[in-house]
């Protein structure tokens, strides 16, 4: 009976010490089963080139950014929407990724054959307010991960994306639109109220955002 308690008491501790030794990566792993993956770029479009100031209140955690963000970016940005920093470099955009367990609303939305995403988002991104540009650079991202599933489920985010996502733009823009799209795979077809799809309207410095997450 002692060397069963003593057997059990040994087993105990080593659970104990693998736990400490590993407990952040068991962490990491159950983030990475939990967390939605966020991936937004912005657009800025000032009426005549403007120093800006961009800064993002995120509930979750960045992963990636570019250029690096920091404490914010700033940026001197012309009408065309090109970016440029304090070192010269110039980007087409804003980009950031992070990790987040936002709850999305599929509530309303759209069940959508892989094999027409790319036409549907044509069509809904242009009703939304992208320009083709834009538009063009969202599908050319996410339609390699949605075409070949049998179904994606989309559902356009509004206060349950932009209340954990907050962008404070200095100086205010005059209109802002934030197009954020989340999804998931499907195997069948699933049914479900459509969603209405606001048009925008661009008045004087606009600031424009697209992202996605893959919800599982």
């Amino acid at each position: 009976m002692k060397r069963i308690v003593i057997s059990l008491l040994s087993l105990l501790l080593l659970g104990l010490l693998i736990f400490f030794l590993f407990r952040d990566r068991i962490s990491d792993f159950y983030r990475d089963i939990t967390a939605t993956s966020a991936k937004p770029v912005i657009y800025l479009y000032p009426e005549e080139e403007t120093e800006v100031t961009v800064r993002l209140d995120y509930d979750g955690d960045l992963t990636c950014t570019y250029p690096a963000y920091g404490d914010g970016w700033t940026v001197t940005a012309a009408p065309d929407g090109t970016l440029t920093d304090g070192a010269g470099q110039t980007y087409s955009y804003l980009y950031w990724e992070g990790v987040t367990r936002t709850e999305y609303d599929f509530t309303r939305g759209f069940c959508v054959p892989g094999a027409d995403t790319a036409a549907f988002l044509e069509d809904a991104l242009a009703r939304l307010g992208l320009t083709r540009r834009e538009a063009n650079e969202f599908i050319v991202y996410w339609l390699p991960r949605m075409e070949p599933n049998p179904y994606n489920l989309i559902a356009f985010q509004w206060e349950a994306y932009t209340d954990h996502a907050r962008l404070t733009v200095t100086p205010e823009p005059d209109s802002l639109l934030r197009v954020f799209m989340a999804w998931r795979p499907l195997e069948t077809p699933a049914e479900l109220p459509a969603q209405d799809l606001p048009g925008f309207e661009r008045i004087g410095f606009t600031v424009v955002e697209w992202g996605g997450a893959e919800c599982s």
